[in-house]
């Protein structure tokens, strides 16, 4: 609960953030957060006392719906992509479903026009990587590389910051970057952790392989 109230003011303090969030809130995505660094690197931010946010390159966006509009009707992702055998049929399905997560990338961008929106629905993500289908977006993003990347939030009506965290909030604050337990994966995580500099950005991170 402390570390909660520790991340609910470090996101209040952040007016991007803020609005952020709040142009979600006005989509009424079905659990929709937003996630990944847009929360992990405010803590880092805040665990450096750096006095400017770091730069997001995007703006991570999850929502979980099981059906997808396709034309004249709706139809379960689960059972459509995966019933259908035809790649073609499916890359259509799948087309269409990236259709509308574009769909609501160009509303958010109504909203926030300077951020770089990146929305997936998470009822599909299963598929890159052999997964049984995800229940919710609290386990898909549970499979995220890093422990210190799943981690999403969301407003509530009264303004207070909904935490979606499947490992907890401790290794963030601890200032660490960790291979996910659940789900580990060294090479991608190694790979990641050159590409996106993070330990010269933060350089009191402690990488833990």
């Amino acid at each position: 609960m402390v570390l909660n109230q520790a991340l609910s003011k470090i996101i209040h303090r952040d007016p991007f953030r803020m609005d952020c969030l709040r142009a979600l809130s006005a989509l009424n995505l079905p659990q929709g957060y937003l996630g990944a660094g847009f929360v992990r690197n405010a803590i880092w931010d805040d665990l450096h006392n750096k006095a400017r946010p770091t730069p997001l390159n995007d703006i991570d966006v999850v929502y979980f719906s099981d059906e997808i509009t396709v034309p004249q009707s709706k139809v379960s992702v689960e059972n459509t992509i995966e019933s259908l055998s035809q790649p073609g049929v499916q890359a259509g399905v799948l087309s269409e479903a990236k259709a509308q997560e574009k769909a609501f990338e160009h509303e958010l961008a109504r909203f926030v026009p300077n951020a770089n929106w990146q929305v997936k629905n998470q009822a599909r993500m299963h598929l890159a990587h052999g997964h049984a289908p995800y229940k919710s977006c609290s386990e898909a993003i549970s499979y995220w590389i890093e422990r210190e990347t799943c981690v999403a939030v969301r407003l509530l009506a009264n303004d207070d910051v909904d935490i979606l965290a499947p490992f907890g909030l401790e290794a963030n604050f601890a200032g660490t970057i960790s291979i996910n337990p659940k789900y580990p994966r060294p090479d991608v995580f190694e790979q990641r952790v050159v590409s996106k500099n993070w330990p010269k950005v933060w350089p009191l991170l402690k990488v833990v392989l």
